[in-house]
């Protein structure tokens, strides 16, 4: 019967549902775009935002449903925010301690209050008919930076994990706690009712506690079952991505059927930076983060295509110079409010700058407010035409912003320390884990052989050699001979990327082609060349005639079973030829010892 209604369907528009059509002709205008803004070197997030404009309605109109395109790309946000908690250590950003505590917690309301006041002062642009609604929402436009392109430009430049790429992120999570706050109080504005405030903090505390519970009793358990397929292993983890941010979310309605008083009210997004964060320290997180990270940009591309699809026709220069002042008012903000928090909390000059800079972008969550705003009436929709444009100004000005905080720095640090903000404080970047010396991609019987020769004859070399393998059955016996262990698809160029070989000073391929699946050795070579441009490569070869191709393809010794063995089995038959056979198994269990009493990961 499912057959038979699809017909109609696969009549039409090529075969294809129109949600698909949708979808393709959202890629098609990236694409095409992404090379014209490469071209003229323009950040690729204008190249989406300019697609979306040209298919949607105020285009070609290519588009009819963009309802539909915006429910799917809803879906970046959700693994964007999984992706976040995933990758953040919860030790090293505890560990700013004033600086990111009190900056956190002050940053919100300081920059709302005042931009409040300036906007108050200015008659609020003339929008809305001025006064106390316009007023305070481009104040809360301004409080908030943007998530979603922050992280981005900082994963896309390897930039998390630096001393502004932790403040960053946690000056972004406690500002989504304070989008939380304003979320809940927005509807009651008018007259403040306490309830909604309580129910948002006794959802976060449910599903905190929940995944608490599960990630303690539960995953551990699931991940060891499914380990040996990565596949498996990130589909779990997406399926408690998606739990865990439904669970969030159906909290309201389950409270509201139950009768309660009082009716929690979380997001699916938070679930998913809570169900990231809780398996941030399960050793499948660099795996799923690699595989996943493809699918986030699938939809994150799809986001910003539905952000272009929005936007209005202007109403005239006004709405556009008006958001043009909320741009620059954001902008000045942060060296008004955010660069002295930081400084006074702590942190010396240049990294308070340099964060202050990146992170000065209208937020998301402020088109979430402005559109909640014009459902109760607070404002009308040439409001939200400002803020749209003011985020898409902003959003193609971030990966910029970026690019200058450095030499913007540079240009003011005179006339900052005029002012009295000195350079007189150093901070040190968090120390990372060191680089391992030596790697073996993959673990089998070759890798368990030479893991047991090194212990025997170099041991001091474990401490620094790192492998990377799925079987995580095996895993606490390698990290019981003294060396690292990391759970990942040596298949997967993303894993390689996160597992951080790049500055490794020999990787060993020891999984030979007849057992690899999805990848040969030859490919795995190039990309190696690539990741590690200056470690020495040795690669397993099974047939000879590869052996050229794969030192062409940048690797430093190839080696091959068959041969190996050879060179130690013909003098085994030359001795029985001559009838010391006997002699030369004692000549070897001497030197070598005997291979039974080896005690290796694997036997």
């Amino acid at each position: 019967m499912a057959s038979l209604e699809l017909l109609p369907i696969l009549a039409a528009g090529g075969g294809a549902p129109p949600v698909v059509t949708s979808i393709a002709f959202a890629f098609i205008a990236a694409a095409v775009l992404a090379i014209l803004c490469e071209r003229f070197r323009l950040p690729s997030i204008a190249a989406f935002i300019l697609a979306g404009l040209l298919i949607g309605p105020v285009g070609l109109g290519l588009i009819h449903e963009p309802h539909e395109i915006e429910t799917i790309a809803g879906l970046g946000l959700v693994l964007l925010l999984f992706l976040i908690g995933l990758e953040l250590d919860m030790r090293a950003l505890l560990a700013s301690g004033r600086t990111l505590i009190l900056t956190g917690l002050l940053q919100v309301p300081l920059t709302v209050g005042l931009a409040f006041g300036l906007f108050m002062a200015v008659g609020a642009l003339g929008l809305g008919g001025g006064g106390l609604f316009a007023a305070l929402y481009l104040g809360l436009a301004c409080g908030f930076s943007s998530t979603l392109l922050v992280v981005k430009v900082l994963h896309d430049r390897l930039q998390i994990d630096t001393v502004d790429g932790r403040l960053c992120i946690g000056l972004l999570i406690f500002q989504d706690i304070w989008a939380i706050v304003v979320l809940a109080l927005q509807p009651n504005i008018e007259s403040f009712d306490a309830g909604p405030l309580v129910g948002t903090f006794l959802g976060v505390a449910l599903v905190i506690a929940m995944a608490w519970a599960v990630t303690r009793f539960v995953l551990p358990s699931a991940f060891r079952l499914v380990a040996k397929s990565p596949e498996l292993v990130v589909t779990l983890a997406l399926g408690w991505c998606f739990g865990l941010g439904m669970f969030a979310g159906q909290l309201g309605p389950w409270a509201a059927a139950l009768g309660l008083p009082v009716q929690p009210s979380v997001s699916m997004e938070l679930g998913a930076l809570v169900a990231g964060t809780s398996i941030a320290t399960f050793p499948y997180a660099h795996e799923v983060v690699a595989k996943v990270g493809n699918l986030r940009d699938f939809f994150i591309t799809l986001f910003f295509v539905a952000l272009g699809m929005s936007i209005p026709i202007p109403d005239g220069f006004g709405v556009l110079l008006a958001a043009l002042a909320l741009a620059g008012a954001t902008f000045l903000l942060r060296y008004l409010v955010f660069m002295p928090l930081l400084y006074f909390n702590g942190l010396d000059r240049r990294h308070a700058l340099t964060t202050s800079t990146k992170l000065a972008q209208v937020s998301e969550f402020a088109l979430v407010i402005a559109y909640l705003g014009l459902a109760l009436g607070h404002i009308d929709g040439e409001f939200v035409s400002v803020v749209i444009f003011a985020f898409v100004l902003t959003a193609i000005l971030t990966p910029m912003l970026f690019r200058l905080a450095d030499p913007l720095y540079a240009r003011l640090a005179g006339p900052l320390h005029a002012i009295g903000i000195r350079d007189d404080r150093k901070i040190e970047e968090a120390k990372t884990e060191e680089p391992p010396r030596l790697v073996f991609l993959g673990f089998h019987r070759l890798a368990s052989s030479l893991l047991q020769d090194l212990q025997t004859t170099h041991p001091e070399i474990l401490a620094d050699t790192r492998i990377i393998d799925f079987n995580v059955a095996i895993h606490d016996r390698i990290r019981a001979r003294g060396a690292q262990v990391v759970y990942g698809d040596i298949s997967n160029p993303s894993t390689l990327q996160h597992s951080g070989i790049s500055d490794a000073d020999v990787i060993v391929c020891t999984i030979s082609d007849d057992i690899l699946k999805g990848i040969t050795n030859l490919e795995l070579t190039r990309q190696l060349r690539k990741i590690a441009p200056k470690a020495v490569i040795l690669v397993n070869a099974v047939r000879l005639r590869d052996i050229p191709t794969i030192y062409a393809a940048g690797a430093d010794y190839v080696f091959s079973w068959r041969t190996e063995a050879s060179i130690g089995v013909v003098p085994a038959i030359c001795a029985a030829l001559n009838g010391e056979i006997a002699g030369f198994v004692d000549s070897r269990r001497r030197e070598f010892g005997d291979p039974v009493e080896r005690d290796e990961v694997l036997d």
